[in-house]
C-alpha cells in the first residue's frame, strides 16, 4: 500500500497533546534533546502550559517542530514503514524536511526559532491576525478579501480545503472581512487567535532572516520526495528547497493542491504524524478517493502498524 505522511503545524498545539505517546520513551527522549538544544524545558511547556506561553509563536513553532519528529520517531520505533511521499501544513514542512533527511533536527530547531522570532517581530502584537471561512468559493474568499482590505494588507493564507479557506492580513481588516463573509454566504467566518498573519505579504521582511539562516545550515536534497506548499510539488535542488521556504512564509499554503498532488503518485491513504486530528479530516474533503487517518497517539501507530502486518 503507497501512503503518504503529513505533518500539522501552529494551531494544532494544546496542554498535554504528547500524553498519547508516552508508551515510548524516545518521544520524551526527543524533547530532552530539543531543550537541550535551545535552552528551554518543551516538555514541561506541553506538560503543563500555561496556554499563553504555549500559544506564543516563538514557543508554538519549535514545539510543534519537536511534537511531529517525535511522533514519527515513535512510529519508526514501533516497526512503521518510511512513506512514500511527505509534506507538512505551514511550519509542519520543517518536519517534513526533518523526516527526508533533508536537515539535522538541531538545524531545523535553530531554523525553526529564528522563523518564529522573524514571525513575531515582524508584526506587532495586535496589529495584525487571522480568521477562517467557510462555505463559500475561494473566487468569494478573493472578493472579501478585495471588499475589506481598504488600505491594509489582506490576502488568503491557507487553501486547506474546499471552502475552508484561511485568510491574513491586518486586524482592522480581518475583522471587516468577517462581517463581509457572512453577508456573502459564509457558514462561519471566525477570527483565529493568532497574533502573527502568516502567509501574507506582511511577512515579505521576516523572511529575509528566514533566508540568512538558511544559508548558515546544511541543506541537502530529502530522500522522500517532500511535496511544497508554496507549489505543490517537490524540488529538483537544494537553491529550490530554500526558495520554497522563504517564499512560503508570505505566500499561501496551497494544502488543497498538495494533497492533490499524492494522487498520481498512487497514493491512497495519508497519515497526519503528530498531535491533534487537523489534517486527516481535510484529506476527504479534498478527494473522496483518498482516506485520512490521524496517528494522534501511541494506539493508533501500533494499531496501523499491527493491520498492515
Amino acid at each position: 500500500m503507497s501512503f503518504a505522511f503529513v505533518f500539522p503545524g501552529q494551531g494544532s498545539q494544546s496542554i498535554g497533546m504528547m500524553n498519547g505517546y508516552s508508551d515510548l520513551p524516545i518521544a520524551k527522549d526527543t524533547f530532552t534533546e530539543a531543550s537541550d538544544i535551545l535552552k528551554k524545558d518543551l516538555w514541561n511547556l506541553v506538560i503543563n502550559g500555561p496556554d499563553e506561553l504555549l500559544a506564543q509563536t516563538v514557543n508554538t513553532q519549535p514545539l510543534m517542530l519537536t511534537a511531529g519528529v517525535a511522533a514519527y520517531r515513535t512510529w519508526l520505533a514501533l516497526g512503521g514503514s518510511k512513506p512514500q511521499v511527505i509534506a507538512g501544513h505551514s511550519l509542519g514542512e520543517f518536519t517534513a524536511l526533518v523526516v527526508g533527511e533533508a536537515i539535522s533536527f538541531k538545524d531545523a530547531l535553530i531554523v525553526t526559532q529564528v522563523r518564529a522570532e522573524a514571525m513575531q517581530d515582524a508584526v506587532p502584537t495586535g496589529v495584525g491576525g487571522m480568521a477562517a471561512i467557510l462555505g463559500v468559493d475561494d473566487t468569494v474568499i478573493n472578493d472579501i478579501c478585495l471588499a475589506a482590505k481598504e488600505d491594509n494588507v489582506l490576502e488568503p493564507a491557507n487553501f486547506n480545503s474546499p471552502g475552508q479557506v484561511v485568510i491574513a492580513g491586518h486586524k482592522s481588516a480581518i475583522e471587516r472581512a468577517v462581517v463581509i463573509a457572512k453577508e456573502k454566504g459564509a457558514k462561519r467566518a471566525v477570527i483565529l487567535p493568532m497574533s502573527v498573519p502568516s502567509h501574507c505579504s506582511l511577512l515579505k521582511d521576516a523572511s529575509d532572516k528566514l533566508s540568512e539562516v538558511l544559508n548558515s545550515v546544511n541543506l541537502s536534497m530529502p530522500v522522500i520526495p517532500l511535496i511544497h506548499n508554496v507549489n505543490a510539488r517537490p524540488s529538483t535542488s537544494v537553491d529550490e528547497i530554500k526558495y520554497a521556504l522563504k517564499t512560503q512564509m508570505y505566500s499561501p499554503v496551497r494544502w488543497v493542491d498538495c494533497i492533490k498532488s499524492f494522487i498520481p503518485l498512487g497514493i491512497s491513504t495519508v497519515y497526519e504524524c503528530g498531535p491533534g486530528k487537523v489534517l486527516a479530516p481535510l484529506v476527504k474533503r479534498i478527494d473522496a478517493d483518498l482516506t485520512g487517518i490521524a496517528l494522534n497517539d501511541y494506539a493508533a501507530m501500533k494499531q496501523t502498524i499491527d493491520g498492515a502486518q
